[in-house]
Formats: C-alpha cells, structure tokens, sequence
C-alpha cells in the first residue's frame, strides 16, 4: 500500500497563493502518475491536476492558467501550486497516487494499477 500525506491547506484571501505538498510511502509497488483532486460541500469529488511519470499534464479547465502541478518523481512527492484564488476554490484537496503493483490471480501474478488517497487539506478562500 501507499500513504500519502497531504499539507499546505488553510485560510486565504480571494486573489491570494497558497502551496500544497504530498509524500508518498510505502509503497510495495512503483507510482506511475500522481495528482491533485478536489471536492467542495454538496459536490462529487473532481480532478483539479495530474501528471504522469513521462510528463503528461492534465488541468480542469476550472483551473488552469491559475494552478500548477510540479512532481519529483525521486521522492515521490507533487505540490500544487495555486494562484489567484476564489472563493470557488474552497474544497477539500486530496492527494492522489496512481501505483502499479502485483496482484494474484488465476493465471499467476500480475500487474494492475490502483489509486490511493490522503486524508485531504482544506483549503478555505474567504476575505
């Protein structure tokens, strides 16, 4: 399994800049792609960015040009960086790893992909 670990949340002004970070733990497999989900109160959870280990960016079209991923794949970590915040940012930021591991099955071991998930930072926009 992996653990992630999910900080940088809190209270920021409308137009402000505020940075999350995440490490990864623990894993008995390999993290092919990380990235950043979000869900606000009364709303499924939403991608808001990923990034895969070859370099494939994907952005919410709700956030781009304001948000930006950054991954050091050595350390298995990713940051969010996000800029220009409104009060529709406000949501509960999870981290999210996408890890190839080894799984039993009829025909032997194989490989599947598997999602795991932090425990989340809030994230609050208010003036």
């Amino acid at each position: 399994q992996v653990h992630l670990v999910e900080s940088g949340g809190g209270l920021v002004q409308p137009g402000g800049s505020l940075r999350l970070s995440c490490a990864a733990s623990g894993s008995a497999g390999s993290i092919v792609a990380m990235g950043w989900y979000r869900q606000a109160p009364g709303k499924q959870r939403e991608v808001v960015t990923t990034k895969t280990n070859g370099g494939i960016i994907y952005y919410a079209d709700s956030v781009e040009g304001r948000f930006t991923i950054s991954r050091d794949t050595a350390k298995n970590s990713v940051a969010l960086q996000m800029n220009s915040h409104a009060p529709e940012d406000t949501a509960n930021y999870s981290c999210n790893a996408a890890v190839l591991e080894e799984a039993h099955s009829d025909s032997g071991l194989t490989k599947r992909e598997n999602n795991y998930w932090g425990q989340g930072t809030q994230v609050t926009v208010s003036s």
